[in-house]
């Protein structure tokens, strides 16, 4: 027979775990209790009956049997709560309150025993009440047995046993109310991230788990669900748009690779034409599709990865330097003043490759798109809060307020770039470099315009404290 689902649940069971090992430390020390009562009940019923042999001996010691005999009878009389018996030698009564000795087999050494004597209530029925007694040998031979009647005593303990044990089960079933109440709260709460979990198992990315506003772990593991979902919706919207803008931006370059080849091949079989010229342009169309295929892949590893693979710690303004020296030359070449300032005593933790890749995808744009005559400057320098900052600003053309969100985006391109090489997967690189190390790329205006150039661009990656 299968359990309701409520009693299947992991809180549940984890609840009767921990009642269960409650119950029993709280069974270990009612046992306890028990046996120190007890224990204390029948210590304190033994010194009184010691005390009474003793007293009892003593007069024996002085005056003899008729005095110890004498000794019964009175205190037998009276209220006292003790059992008596003196015995001749072979174990025939002299006196007492009761008619036989309790001791089976007595050999002459002290001997305890317990046992049960019969008593009458009020209305006259027969009770049976546990009594301990001790009985010895006097110095003439005669017998001597003094007991008391513990009833009293074991019904104390007796009640003290059953309210214990009334306890333990209220105990129990406080506990397993506990638990079914426990366990249905966060069964709604689970019940809740499990639809969304289905939901998205069959495909529906947009499912997100609601936040109760408790701030418990509940409302955490739905936060951070809901933050994983984003990041996988924007990973699979940017694998299918990627998917998309390859097969899109890829096919003018390999349509004009095969017509290329395809003229060389006609015009060598002429005997006509430049093959040579033909296929280098083929071979640089090549690079070009193997390029933004690199970035892709590049981009595809760092967000698969979550974060920055093998970081290190190293020095920023030494990276900044090794780069600043491809990239200087080109300036020179372009007609661009290109300055770098450098702080030094930096460290940061990273991937120098990608972040590598990453500055270099900045210069890059810069010197692409700053005209003859204008200027670059790149800088590292830690900022007050502590972070690293790599910083590119050029006198280029810049990118409007409105375009610098969507052109970190993978394989835009705007307007005034589409004349220029490329395909629109620099600035997307740089973005997923900054995310993969816990980081961020802003983008901001240049200089501003003078005369005919600007009002550039400012790029920054930032790095967090290392």
């Amino acid at each position: 027979m299968r359990l309701p689902r409520i009693f299947r649940t992991a809180p549940f069971r984890l609840t009767v775990i921990i009642l269960g090992l409650f119950a029993s430390s709280a069974l270990a020390f009612l046992a306890y209790i028990y046996v120190a009562t007890a224990g204390e009940a029948t210590r304190r019923t033994d010194q009184e009956i010691t005390r009474e042999m003793h007293s009892l001996v003593a007069a024996y010691d002085r005056a003899g049997v008729d005095a110890v005999n004498q000794s019964l009878i009175e205190r037998a009389a009276s209220e006292r709560p003790f059992l008596y018996l003196l015995m001749k030698p072979d174990q025939k009564k002299i006196s007492g309150s009761i008619e036989e000795s309790p001791v089976e087999k007595f050999t002459g050494a002290p001997t305890w025993a317990s046992f049960a004597v019969t008593d009458l209530d009020a209305q006259g029925h027969t009770m049976k009440h546990p009594a301990r007694g001790l009985q010895q040998r006097l110095s003439g031979g005669q017998v001597l047995f003094v007991g008391a009647d513990v009833g009293e005593d074991q019904a104390y303990v007796d009640k003290i046993t059953r309210a214990s044990q009334g306890a333990g089960a209220l105990v129990v079933v406080l506990g397993l109310l506990l638990g079914i109440l426990v366990s249905r709260n966060v069964t709604r709460s689970m019940t809740g991230l499990t639809e969304v979990v289905d939901a998205v198992r069959n495909g529906d990315l947009g499912a997100r788990a609601q936040l109760r506003g408790t701030r418990d772990e509940f409302d955490e593991l739905a936060a951070g669900i809901n933050e994983m979902l984003d990041r996988l919706e924007r990973s699979m919207a940017g694998h299918r748009h990627a998917g998309d803008a390859i097969a899109h931006d890829l096919r003018s370059p390999l349509t004009r690779l095969r017509a290329r080849l395809e003229v060389a091949y006609l015009d060598v079989e002429a005997g006509k034409g430049d093959p040579t010229q033909a296929l280098a342009q083929a071979l640089e169309d090549t690079d070009g599709v193997l390029k933004t295929f690199g970035a892709v892949l590049s981009i595809a590893r760092l967000q698969a990865a979550g974060a920055a693979p093998d970081p290190v710690l190293f020095d920023p303004s030494e990276l900044a330097a090794n780069i600043s020296e491809l990239y200087e030359p080109l300036c020179e070449d372009k007609g661009i003043d290109f300055a770098a300032e450098l702080q030094n005593d930096l460290q940061a933790r990273g991937n120098r490759e990608f972040l590598a890749q990453a500055l270099a995808n900045i210069l890059d744009n810069a010197v692409k798109y700053t005209p003859s005559g204008g200027a670059i400057m790149l800088r590292v320098r830690r900022r007050s809060s502590g972070e690293i900052e790599f910083s590119v600003t050029d006198t280029g053309p810049g990118v409007p307020d409105g375009d610098r969100e969507r052109v970190v985006e993978r394989f835009v391109r705007l307007e005034n770039s589409r004349n220029e090489p490329g395909a629109g997967l620099g600035l997307s690189l740089v973005a997923a470099v900054a995310e993969a190390h816990g980081g961020r790329l802003e983008l901001a205006e240049g200089p501003g315009k003078v005369g005919e150039m600007g009002p550039g661009l400012r790029v920054a990656l930032i790095l967090p404290r290392a």
